[in-house]
């Protein structure tokens, strides 16, 4: 994933407002990526960017060797569903849906018969260290850390290269929190590219390039800390 002088510009007609200012960053395959930086600072707006859920106002990325700046609504969508798996602070699951319904919504658009489907759920699941027990609930039924753990395993049941946490543990007691940072690990040292969005030093501290934006582009570039990962300031 590269970006490339990005500009994302938001114009009412009254007031300009800069949510990234010519940013450039590259994100390689394998990679463990945190970004962060105060509210307001274009974290959000980034991940957009990379996710392909905004369009930027001048620049360039690419994605899989292909640039995907000005892609069409239904071609963007296409991609996200094949290439991008999404994690988010409030879990984003459908609380009327079991969550195995939840974690097979990503396989539907691509035709996959239900068979396939249940295996790639069963494997996902547990992946992530998950309970089969869980598959017939509805996620309410679970614990946050547990809900959190379904967000990932649909993020990941479609194979995709590059999995995307926007404050993934924001919402997780730092028990809860630190199973997802393994879970995390754990992928990440299975080949998978991850970009965490977190405000927290033990979270990013886990991973293996820390990236800090402030007013809309990269301020610095940092090697974590293994020692103040939360997965060494936690006891099990």
């Amino acid at each position: 994933m590269i970006l490339d002088n990005v500009f994302k510009i938001y114009d009412t007609g009254k007031v300009r407002t800069y949510g990234l200012r010519g940013l450039s960053l590259t994100i390689y395959e394998g990679d463990f990526v945190a970004i962060m930086g105060p509210s307001g600072s274009g974290k959000t707006t980034l991940l957009n960017m990379i996710g392909l859920l905004d369009k930027p106002s001048s620049g360039r990325i690419v994605l899989a060797g292909k640039d995907v700046s000005r892609l069409a609504d239904k071609e963007a969508a296409r991609l996200r569903n094949r290439l991008i798996g999404f994690v988010f602070q409030q879990f984003n699951l459908i609380n009327r849906l079991t969550v195995f319904e939840n974690i097979e919504l990503p396989l539907i658009p691509r035709g996959i018969p239900r068979k396939k489907r249940r295996k790639l759920v069963v494997n996902a699941l547990l992946s992530v260290g998950g309970d089969l027990s869980w598959l017939p609930k509805k996620p309410l039924e679970l614990s946050g850390g547990q809900q959190q753990r379904v967000a990932i395993a649909r993020a990941i049941v479609g194979s995709p290269r590059l999995i995307l946490a926007d404050e993934p543990t924001g919402a997780l007691d730092r028990k809860s929190a630190r199973v997802v940072v393994e879970t995390f690990v754990k992928l990440n040292k299975a080949g998978n590219t991850i970009v965490v969005v977190t405000h927290d030093p033990e979270i990013a501290n886990c991973t293996n390039t820390i990236y800090q934006i402030r007013d809309g582009i990269i301020v610095a570039r940092n090697e974590p800390d293994p020692e103040k990962c939360i997965l060494r300031t936690v006891a099990p």
